[in-house]
């Protein structure tokens, strides 16, 4: 983690909408006017509801005086590298030193070569970038008196004069991600240009740093040479432990570690919002800098800071353990000397080295009397074993979000099975894998990536795989591929008595069916087997909307998804009404394809639903989209999730999911699509039961605030037909009954009393030992 010690910098990131251009040179000026450093627009020349943005780049250079301009990033391929440098240097000339560079090497080829221009591969287009810059430089470089020339492969000068010469040193800044780019970048660039959105996570920038700071060296230059940029996307919100989301001093805090630990130096806020640029320009950039000052010491290297980032991951992979703790307290409830000696090693307890960083998981801080990190499947045996012998809780975890709560406790044990990750390609033929629950998805889906593969999963890469697979798993590709449970072919499970079996449909079948939505309750899962789907890239779209008239934006957006192609999938974000603005709503999409045409087909009708405020759309990898995270889990995210399904979105279920954001414990109102695939699967046909639902409400709230949040949701609740057990904090043992529908539940009860009937996997919403008058009341 590195501190470049480049001076700061601050701009926006401006849609360049066609449809209200004034508004678009306004932003500028506002910009301006706030004492941001640079106002960049994206350049998509293929969209027809944007401004051509070269010709927006001159018009607001004509109507401002001091702010630097940029495309973020331009693109290349329709524009020939030859006549980019003469534009910039005119322009540059003509604005007074005000312009900086944005390239980029091309992403929706499709529009591309609609556009007439050529189509490459994303290796061409590397190479095709590197070329151009050499062009550029080549034509501003008017020291040298002899006729340019460049023969290359993608793009030819045949003897050319040079010049203009630019009116200052114009920046080339990359839009960048992958290896191949990112050594580019560290060649030739003069920055680094990247997306937090499209950023698996923070990991990524130290992975990005290492790669350019490498090709830097390699080429002879300093690596302090190339600028770090970062767009980011953020809303002004109550104080909360989520990234650019919370009070300016949050946003000011943690701007300025990014700066002291990953090295990034210039903060471009993707926002059409003038009030949010405003505060950012006049709130956030001040604080940011006065907080990097004071850190910075001269002639002495920049690490680290104590302000510190609260992000998800997992683990603590990499980090010094903590400190051990001779004098801590054990737990009365276990016998630590009945441990058998194969566990010896790997249990950890509140006095031992390490146990600071494997007692909580990240929705939860826990103090738990004995930790047992398993390393194989025979770990976990033994490991169930001696914890059916003690009179102490026990907890599961494979190392996801845990957002429950329940992957931790207070005094009891926890088997951990994080360390249980590989990942195992079984059959070509039939795409069949085989992966542990320690594994997270974002390595699933790296893993899968290589061989063109994907699996539908969670939204995020650092979700566990044994949570999610054995309650659901309701991601991104959930219309076009159903839920993950309903690709497992077999799963490996160790069960209260500590043995481990195989099931599947044809082997201890009750088992596969229960393990597939109550997993949890039957026993522990030490490996999965899956038939990946054929899937590489997928196109993402990001839209913010004014969402002022709240419930008639929720009710066309579940009426359009309802009827929407397959492919599309939506999660709506929904935050309330702050100082200065209304209620404001993030559409996340993904077309689960990379043919841009049905793409853009599908998302260009979402941009009717209701005022846009923002949109970005990217064709990615989908390993991208769920790329993996590894960080260390301490309980930091103290937020309080409750959700349920609707069956569609009446006009007087929008009214009161509307009335939710008026609601103090309320940060947030989430809606996901489901339907499409989901649909195709029997009720009967898995413990996962919920098939005939179209949207999935939720909200996120504060801490401390259940009995609120409670009274707060109580409202809704009349509205709802079932709960997805995996996304939610209330572990409440009616909310089982929300959970599992009266006839599911019923047969999980048998199952439960063939294979746990002491009930020894019990923590939170897990289906009990019941007796008769128990399922009788389910039933009624």
């Amino acid at each position: 983690m590195t501190d470049y010690g480049h001076d700061l910098t601050f701009g926006s990131f401006i849609t360049p909408a066609n449809n209200a251009p004034e508004q678009v040179v306004e932003l500028a000026l506002t910009s301006e006017r706030a004492g941001l450093d640079l106002a960049t627009f994206q350049d998509h020349p293929y969209q027809p509801g944007f401004l051509d943005t070269w010709t927006l780049l001159s018009y607001i250079a004509a109507r401002t005086e001091r702010i630097h301009l940029a495309p973020n990033v331009l693109n290349l391929p329709l524009r020939p590298p030859a006549v980019v440098a003469r534009s910039a240097a005119s322009l540059d000339l003509l604005s007074g030193g005000r312009l900086e560079l944005g390239l980029g090497a091309g992403a929706f080829w499709d529009a591309i070569e609609g556009m007439g221009g050529r189509r490459l591969t994303p290796g061409q287009g590397v190479d095709a970038l590197s070329e151009a810059i050499d062009i550029i430089r080549g034509i501003w470089d008017t020291d040298s008196r002899d006729l340019f020339r460049v023969d290359g492969t993608f793009y030819q000068v045949n003897g050319v004069k040079r010049g203009p010469t630019p009116a200052h040193d114009i920046g080339i800044w990359l839009g960048a991600y992958k290896p191949r780019m990112l050594r580019l970048t560290g060649r030739k660039a003069d920055g680094w240009m990247p997306s937090m959105s499209y950023m698996g996570s923070l990991a990524d920038l130290n992975e990005g740093n290492s790669i350019i700071d490498d090709a830097a060296a390699g080429a002879g230059r300093d690596p302090r040479d190339v600028r770090r940029l970062l767009n980011i996307n953020g809303r002004f919100g109550r104080p909360n432990n989520q990234l650019l989301a919370g009070t300016p001093e949050q946003w000011a805090e943690q701007l300025a570690t990014l700066t002291l630990q990953y090295g990034i130096s210039s903060y471009i806020l993707g926002s059409d919002d003038a009030t949010t640029i405003e505060r950012f320009g006049q709130e956030v950039a001040p604080a940011v800098r006065e907080l990097v000052a004071k850190e910075r010491t001269p002639g002495a290297p920049h690490h680290e800071t104590a302000v510190r980032l609260t992000a998800p991951g997992r683990g603590g992979a990499g980090r010094t353990p903590s400190a051990a703790d001779p004098g801590a307290e054990l737990s009365s409830t276990i016998d630590y000397a009945a441990l058998p000696n194969s566990l010896a090693d790997k249990a950890i307890t509140p006095r031992d080295a390490g146990y600071y960083d494997l007692r909580s998981s990240y929705m939860a801080a826990g103090r738990p009397g004995l930790v047992i990190m398993a390393k194989d499947a025979t770990d976990v045996e033994a490991a169930v074993t001696f914890a059916a012998t003690q009179d102490a809780e026990l907890s599961v975890r494979s190392g996801g979000h845990g957002i429950s709560g329940s992957s931790t406790n207070v005094g009891g044990i926890i088997i951990d099975v994080s360390q249980l990750d590989t990942i195992e390609i079984l059959d070509t033929a039939t795409r069949r894998f085989r992966v542990g629950p320690g594994a997270t998805w974002g390595h699933v889906a790296q893993a899968l990536a290589v061989r063109g593969w994907a699996m539908t999963s969670g939204n995020y890469g650092d979700v566990g795989v044994g949570g999610l697979a054995t309650a659901g798993g309701l991601g991104w590709l959930v219309r076009k591929y159903g839920m993950t449970v309903d690709h497992i072919k077999a799963a490996e499970i160790v069960l209260a008595d500590g043995s481990r079996v195989r099931a599947d449909e044809h082997t201890n079948a009750d088992l596969f069916w229960a393990v597939r939505g109550a997993g949890a309750s039957v026993g522990i899962v030490t490996a999965l087997e899956f038939d990946a789907i054929e899937l590489s890239n997928v196109v993402f779209a990001n839209f913010t909307f004014d969402a002022t008239d709240t419930a008639g934006f929720l009710e066309r957006w579940a009426r359009y998804l309802a009827d929407a192609p397959r492919e599309l999938t939506s999660f709506l974000n929904v935050y309330p009404a702050q100082a200065g603005h209304g209620p404001v709503a993030q559409a996340l999409s993904v077309w689960a394809g990379q043919n841009a045409e049905p793409a853009v087909a599908a998302l260009e009708p979402m941009l009717s639903l209701a005022p846009v405020i923002d949109q970005q759309a990217q064709l990615v990898p989908y390993s991208v989209l769920v790329a993996p995270t590894d960080n260390r889990h301490i309980g930091q995210q103290k937020i309080k999730i409750r959700n349920g399904y609707l069956p569609q979105v009446t006009t007087a279920d929008a009214a009161a999911l509307a009335k939710l954001l008026d609601q103090h414990s309320v940060m947030q109102l989430e809606l996901r699509s489901v339907g499409g695939a989901v649909s195709d699967i029997d009720s009967d046909a898995m413990a996962f039961a919920h098939r005939t639902p179209q949207v999935l409400a939720a909200v996120w709230a504060l801490p401390d605030m259940d009995d609120d949040l409670d009274r707060a949701w109580n409202t809704i609740t009349p509205h709802l037909d079932g709960m997805y057990v995996s996304y939610t904090s209330d572990t409440r043992p009616e909310r089982i009954h929300d959970a599992y529908p009266a006839s599911t539940y019923r047969r999980l009860t048998g199952i439960k009393r063939r294979y746990d009937p002491n009930n020894l996997f019990r923590r939170g919403l897990t289906i009990p030992t019941s007796n008769d008058a128990d399922v009788a009341d389910a039933l009624r």
